[in-house]
């Protein structure tokens, strides 16, 4: 049990009946009640289910957009509970390899039950990839995978202050070794910090009020150390949200990437990927929310069209930038089937593209 948090967490005490909000963009969203399904080795969505475990999202699509050669070099970039690893190793022959990344303690531990020579798991966050790769003496791999965005369990521990479903400690780091928390920031952060982070990461546009709402509370001697606190203070400032949502939603949100740095790191590990995929490697990336979506979107778009010189610019069509990635597909989202068994998986969006032979 952590300090101040009890083995049967309550919920927080928010009211939801408010005016909703029209127009407003697709974001990550989980709703307040649901029951997933308990993977294993062999996942399916015919198992049975169970509540507070985890289902891994677009499974067979992820992995069938690898095109998995039986010999080739594998990356996970986030493990999570190994969903997406054990149908790679599934696939896999005796000469192929994995490598699987998390910077997030539980789910080191949760690796430790792969007993797989050709599996190897580092607690590090996928920022890290080319580095960590290299000092095991790997320069090119056959495939990437990315599944972004917060897992099931993160979210259904209260202590890991994730989720306004509880009142629990408000931490929000995926790797809790290390980092400051949500409750730290804000207890330092200023106001107009806090404004841009809420109203970029969050989409919030009730952002100034909601900053405005948490300053007061800071100053008036309450710091907000908790997730029922912050949900309370957001809840009365934010009059309008879209139906069936939590009006702190967004700001949870926006708290949680700017603690993880998530989108930063997103922008430095897509120029890795390419860099480490081999000729014909396939790159496939899971998204959860628009600002991710986008970032991976215009990244293979800008690879896919290299020719950014002027207009009748006098050159060659030889002599004209190639695209080193090339889309597969369109983007791909999960079927009725997998959103009703598993409603967070609803706004996910799956993006393919393969590494052309132009170095």
């Amino acid at each position: 049990m952590i300090k101040g948090v009890n083995s049967a967490p309550t919920k927080a005490s928010l009211s939801s009946k408010r005016a909703p909000l029209k127009g407003a963009d697709k974001l990550e969203k989980y709703p307040l009640e649901v029951s997933v399904l308990n993977p294993n080795q062999n996942q399916s969505l015919n198992e049975a289910s169970s509540a507070n475990s985890h289902i891994t999202v677009l499974l067979d699509e992820a992995v069938h957009a690898l095109a998995i050669k039986p010999d080739g070099i594998y990356v996970d970039g986030t493990f999570g509970r190994g969903g997406h690893s054990r149908k790679i190793l599934a696939q896999l022959g005796d000469a192929g390899c994995l490598i699987a990344f998390d910077r997030d303690l539980s789910a080191i531990e949760a690796g430790k039950a792969i007993d797989d020579p050709r599996f190897s798991l580092v607690h590090s966050h996928f920022a890290a990839m080319q580095v960590k790769l290299s000092e095991m003496g790997i320069l090119k791999v056959d495939g990437i995978l990315l599944d972004l965005g917060i897992s099931s369990p993160q979210i259904d521990e209260a202590s890991r202050g994730f989720s306004f479903r509880y009142d629990a400690p408000l931490d929000m780091r995926m790797d809790q070794s290390s980092g400051q928390t949500a409750a730290e920031f804000l207890g330092r952060t200023s106001e107009q910090q806090l404004t841009e982070v809420i109203k970029n990461y969050g989409e919030e546009r009730f952002a100034k009020s909601i900053t405005r709402a948490i300053i007061k509370e800071r100053n008036d001697g309450r710091a907000i150390t908790t997730t029922g606190h912050l949900a309370q203070i957001v809840a009365s400032v934010v009059t309008r949200f879209e139906p069936g949502q939590n009006p702190a939603t967004r700001t949870f949100q926006a708290l949680r990437i700017f603690v993880n740095q998530e989108l930063e790191e997103l922008s430095l590990t897509m120029p890795q990927c390419l860099a480490l995929l081999a000729p014909h490697g396939r790159l496939a990336v899971i998204s959860f929310h628009s600002l991710e979506d986008r970032m991976v979107k215009q990244f293979i778009r800008d690879q896919e069209n290299r020719d950014d010189l002027p207009a009748n610019f006098p050159v060659r069509a030889a002599d004209l930038p190639q695209p080193k990635l090339k889309s597969v597909g369109k983007a791909i989202k999960p079927g009725a089937r997998e959103v009703k068994l598993n409603p967070r998986s609803r706004s996910a969006v799956l993006r393919v593209a393969e590494r052309t032979s132009v170095v």
